[in-house]
């Protein structure tokens, strides 16, 4: 076995084993902290996958398949079957790859810190290395069954983890309420399954293969299968972007989630769609995705306005997070609709600057919940005078969400655009003018934000977070009991330094990927011009 496929394995087994470790260790703290030394493997392992990565394009003959990957395992696994193991990583997986490592390893850090109400800390790391493991899989994954069942990994534990320690309160309209909202992501998730599973059979059935480097470029499937398909694969995936119609489960599920499940959702299951749309529905059928462009870029324009317009009625602030998922996820389907290596490029540097800053944004909103006990806009005014730091770094996650240059979220939306433009022709040209107002509608409702969180006079649960209140500790590092757990704070006006910890590392990717997207982009290149010969 290769280095390369050691680090392959390793990516999948480390955080399988931790949450088996983590799962069987009796002592709360002790388990917590064997799931973030797992998760911090995983991540050292998933940044040595980049290692070697020139050898991929000098490994195949003179008429290489579209996926080349750096480092791959392909061994038997169903033989009877035709399915194989196989794995590997290229560079339009690797970046959100380490982006999964990397948001797992920050939330089970803070699970180190702060364990939200509803069950043991333990359960709450295994649960979250579960997912780690399913998401992971997804990225990794070179067959299309296996690909489906990676996918299908996450579902059961993101479900437990909405309805264990999501909600506010232990009361019955507390626990209904985030019941609700794990049925309905569970049931959206479920219909979208189905869809997968379809379209994975009618491929395989007439390409009699599941290997998904083999299928790139169509295999000679005919046109009607190649419609089928993708129709199939699309809607699938869509419902996981969640592409309008299909998000209604969003809102909900990130409302009702405890702030590491907010984080991992937003942060990289949501990619698990836009990356299955690049990967597989539009690599193995590109006749459907380029009769399918136009609705697919009609419906990711629609994404985008509503999802804007939606966000600058919402008065709760982790829907509105929520909500501006819906259209910054917009943004990477239009570029993924244009068909052309500056959409696909701008989708792919679109979900990992949306996963750096959706990220940071729902660990601010879950501090400042945590402090006000409200999440409510009009209860939340004065922000900036009572708790400047908290404030501060709300305002810079606000601006790159709002895609300022120079932060990352703004290569990802502005070449959405020039690819629609470039994409020529009346049609593109207007979706591209209208996903550019969308743009303009973010900066309105996330200055609106600002304006009613940060600015003004502190209402009364903003005020109440001034230092010297009666049992408000005082000194960083006190033990205090927080949502009926012990956890170590500051005060409560200030930041404590588990937190800094945990979103320290997504402001410094914030700046990194905004000032040099080349470490996104300079990994994708190769991969995503040779998707493009595919497509022509």
């Amino acid at each position: 076995m290769s280095f390369g496929q050691f680090l392959l394995v390793a990516v999948l087994a480390v955080p399988a084993l931790g949450a088996l470790a983590v799962a069987a260790t009796p002592r709360d703290r002790a388990a917590r902290v064997i799931g973030t030394v797992a998760a911090a493997l995983t991540l050292v392992a998933a940044l040595a996958l980049v290692a070697d990565r020139a050898g991929a394009w000098t490994a195949y003959g003179p008429t290489p398949p579209a996926v080349r990957p750096w480092h791959s395992l392909d061994l038997p696994w169903v033989p009877g079957l035709d399915l194989r193991f196989h794995l590997g990583v290229d560079g339009i997986s690797w970046p959100l790859v380490v982006l999964t490592a990397l948001l797992t390893l920050l939330c089970c850090g803070y699970s180190l810190w702060r364990v939200p109400a509803g069950g043991s800390g333990r359960a709450l790391v295994a649960l979250l290395l579960v997912v780690e493991v399913g998401i992971l899989g997804t990225f990794l994954a070179l067959d299309l069954v296996l690909f489906f069942l990676f996918f299908e990994v996450v579902l059961l534990p993101m479900y437990a983890i909405i309805v264990g320690w999501g909600g506010e309160g232990s009361d019955a309209a507390a626990v209904d309420a985030r019941r609700r909202a794990g049925r309905k992501f569970a049931l959206y998730t479920l219909f979208g399954s189905v869809l997968l599973l379809v379209g994975v059979y009618v491929v395989v059935a007439a390409a009699g293969t599941a290997d998904i480097v083999a299928l790139t470029g169509g295999a000679g499937l005919s046109r009607g299968t190649q419609l089928a398909a993708f129709v199939l694969l699309a809607l699938a995936f869509a419902v996981k972007s969640p592409l309008w119609p299909l998000h209604s489960w969003l809102p909900d599920a990130h409302t009702q989630a405890p702030t590491v499940g907010s984080v991992l959702l937003a942060g990289v299951l949501l990619k698990m769609g836009t990356y299955g749309l690049i990967r597989v529905a539009v690599g193995v059928a590109p006749a459907g995705a380029r009769w399918a462009a136009p609705v697919l870029g009609v419906l990711a324009v629609a994404a985008i306005l509503v999802g804007s317009l939606v966000c600058l009625a919402q008065t709760e602030l982790k829907r509105l997070i929520a909500y501006s998922s819906v259209g910054h996820m917009g943004f990477v389907l239009l570029g993924i609709a244009t068909l052309t290596a500056t959409g696909i490029q701008a989708a792919l540097i679109g979900n990992v600057a949306h996963g750096i800053i959706t990220g940071l944004l729902f660990f601010l909103a879950g501090a400042i919940k945590d402090r006000t006990r409200t999440g409510a806009l009009g209860e939340l005014s004065g922000l900036r005078d009572v708790a400047p730091r908290l404030s501060g770094l709300l305002a810079f996650a606000a601006i790159a969400s709002l895609a300022l240059p120079g932060l990352a979220g703004f290569w990802g939306e502005a070449f959405a655009v020039v690819a629609a433009i470039e994409s020529g022709g009346p049609f593109w040209t207007t979706l591209a003018v209208l996903a550019a107002f969308g743009g303009a509608l973010t900066a309105a409702y996330l200055l609106r934000l600002l304006r009613r969180v940060t600015h003004g006079r502190p209402s009364p649960a903003v005020a109440a977070l001034r230092p010297g209140l009666p049992g408000d500790p005082a000194v960083v590092g006190q033990p205090s009991e927080s949502a009926g757990h012990p956890a170590v704070v500051g005060q409560r006006s200030g930041l404590a330094g588990a937190e800094l910890a945990a979103w320290a590392p997504l402001v410094l990717l914030a700046l990194a990927v905004g000032l040099a997207p080349a470490l996104v982009l300079g990994v994708a290149e190769a991969p995503v011009n040779a998707l493009m010969e595919v497509l022509r």
